[in-house]
C-alpha cells in the first residue's frame, strides 16, 4: 500500500499538481487507518442512489475536480441530502453549477459521502517547515482555525503522552470535555494524532496536510474533509 500512495504522489507530479485530489486524500489516509465516513466517487445520480441507499442516510455530495479548488464558491457541495429524491436533484443541480461556473474543469466525478452526528470540531494538520522539518498540529476546527486561532504545535516525531499534552494547551479540548453534558473520545483523537504523525514521518515530500472538520464522537472521531499539498 505505501507503493500506492507513492503511486498516487507520482500521478499529481505527472499532472504538474500539487494538491491532491480528495479522493487521492482520503486513500492516504485509510491508509493509515484514519477514520472517515462512508464514501465513494461516483459518477451518476442513480449511483448516487445506490451508493446513498446502501450506507444510508443523510450523506453528501461533493464535485471532484483538478480544476476546481474551492467547491462551494461554483456551487459543488450539498449536505443533508435525506432521500432519494434530494441526492438526484442535488447531483444535478451539481453538474449545472459546474458547467456555468466552471465550464472548461474536467470533472472526475462526484464524492457521496455519509453524513455523521456533528459536535464541535477540531483538526489536526502538519505542516512542514523550512527549519524545524514536519510539524503536527491540533487545534479548534471548521471556520474556528481562523477566528480563534486555538491552535496547537509539535514538532515530530511525537509520542502519545506529547499528543495528549498539546491538546490540552487548546481551549477546544476543554469544551469537549464538556460538550453536550456528555465526554466525548479522548483515545480516539489521540489515536488519530499518532497515526497522521506516522503518515508525515513516512512521507516527508507532504508540505501541508488538513483534516478539517474532525468530529469527536462519544465513541469515536472522524475526519470528513481532507486536504494534501506536496512540495
Amino acid at each position: 500500500m505505501i507503493m500506492k500512495i507513492k503511486q498516487i504522489f507520482a500521478k499529481a507530479r505527472k499532472e504538474k499538481r500539487k494538491n491532491l485530489l480528495e479522493p487521492e486524500a482520503r486513500m492516504v489516509l485509510e491508509h493509515y487507518k484514519i477514520p472517515l465516513p462512508k464514501w465513494k466517487v461516483v459518477k451518476s445520480a442513480k449511483e448516487a442512489n445506490e451508493f446513498a441507499e446502501k450506507i444510508g442516510y443523510p450523506v453528501s455530495l461533493k464535485i471532484v475536480s483538478k480544476d476546481i479548488v474551492h467547491k462551494s464558491d461554483v456551487g459543488g457541495v450539498f449536505v443533508f441530502l435525506d432521500n432519494k429524491k434530494s441526492v438526484e436533484d442535488s447531483f444535478n443541480q451539481i453538474m449545472k453549477n459546474v458547467k456555468k461556473h466552471a465550464s472548461k474543469a474536467k470533472i472526475e466525478g462526484v464524492i457521496c459521502s455519509k453524513m455523521i452526528e456533528q459536535s464541535h470540531p477540531v483538526i489536526v494538520g502538519g505542516l512542514k517547515d523550512s527549519v524545524f522539518g514536519s510539524t503536527i498540529m491540533f487545534g479548534h476546527g471548521d471556520v474556528f482555525v481562523e477566528l480563534l486561532d486555538d491552535v496547537s504545535f509539535r514538532v515530530l516525531p511525537i509520542d502519545r503522552k506529547e499528543a495528549e499534552e498539546m491538546m490540552k494547551e487548546t481551549k477546544v479540548y476543554h469544551i469537549l470535555k464538556g460538550y453536550r453534558g456528555h465526554p466525548v473520545d479522548h483515545n480516539a483523537v489521540v489515536d488519530i494524532l499518532m497515526k497522521t504523525a506516522k503518515l508525515l514521518e513516512q512521507n516527508p515530500e507532504i508540505k501541508e496536510l488538513d483534516m478539517n472538520p474532525i468530529f469527536v464522537l462519544r465513541k469515536g472521531a472522524y475526519a470528513v474533509d481532507a486536504r494534501i499539498i506536496l512540495e
